[in-house]
């Protein structure tokens, strides 16, 4: 565990991405929304790790009278508890959500060339992203962008040398060994390779991102003009 600031502790569970590391992360962010602490503000999953935000006046106190300790210390002290409280559920099904996508064209502009650069075809590019289950291993960059883990190998593809001033609202892409969903426009350097006319973030709803860590993704391509009915229906 370290310090992040003087109102934040880091718990780390690995250095590497796995499945194995996210069900610890998974695990201890689920364990502190059942019992959090006087004094906790939020907590923020990564990929391996967790960071406990908390108000330290609160924290010191409710905890620190007749001690020394600092809120840090004494926050440590909690989540090394609660840590090794920690039960991973191996057998638990994760929440499934199919993402319709739109590959190529207006919606692509980038999929001929990730298909280049693995010297593979547009379609067989289409079939291995379509084909994979993609584990969310957090959100963030931008409200409701999945880091999504599981990308084959075949596809992967380095970001653009320039990034684009403006990405689209919904445009899926590939980025090294990772692929994520645009949620809002906003600047971005990945390859695109389709578009999604599903919402990914929605503000006004509680909560608001319609993905969340530890949830599978599965891609479902679709038509231009599934795509643009679908756009009319919503």
């Amino acid at each position: 565990m370290k310090p992040l600031g003087d109102s934040a502790v880091i718990v780390q569970f690995g250095t590497e991405i796995s499945s194995i590391v996210h069900n610890k992360v998974k695990a201890l962010t689920i364990m502190l929304a059942q019992h959090s602490f006087t004094g906790f503000i939020e907590c923020v999953p990564a990929f391996a790790s967790v960071t406990v935000f908390y108000n330290p006046f609160i924290v010191q106190r409710t905890y620190g009278s007749g001690e020394s300790k600092s809120p840090f210390q004494i926050v440590c002290f909690m989540m090394e508890k609660l840590v090794k409280q920690v039960v991973e559920e191996k057998e638990e099904k994760p929440h499934i959500v199919e993402i319709p996508v739109c590959y190529g064209g207006e919606y692509g502009p980038d999929l001929q060339f990730v298909a280049d650069e693995n010297q593979l075809s547009k379609e067989e590019v289409i079939e291995i992203h379509s084909g994979g289950e993609y584990l969310v291993y957090m959100i963030g960059f931008a409200p409701g962008f999945p880091y999504l883990g599981g990308l084959s190998r075949k596809i992967a593809t380095p970001r653009r040398s320039t990034p684009r001033l403006s990405i689209p609202v919904g445009s899926v892409g590939i980025a090294g060994n990772q692929t994520g969903i645009y949620p809002i426009a906003t600047p971005g350097g990945w390859q695109l390779i389709g578009r999604t006319p599903l919402k990914l973030f929605q503000p006004e709803k509680n909560p608001p991102s319609l993905l969340a860590a530890g949830d599978v993704v599965k891609f479902v391509p679709i038509m231009v003009d599934e795509y643009e009915n679908y756009q009319e229906t919503t």
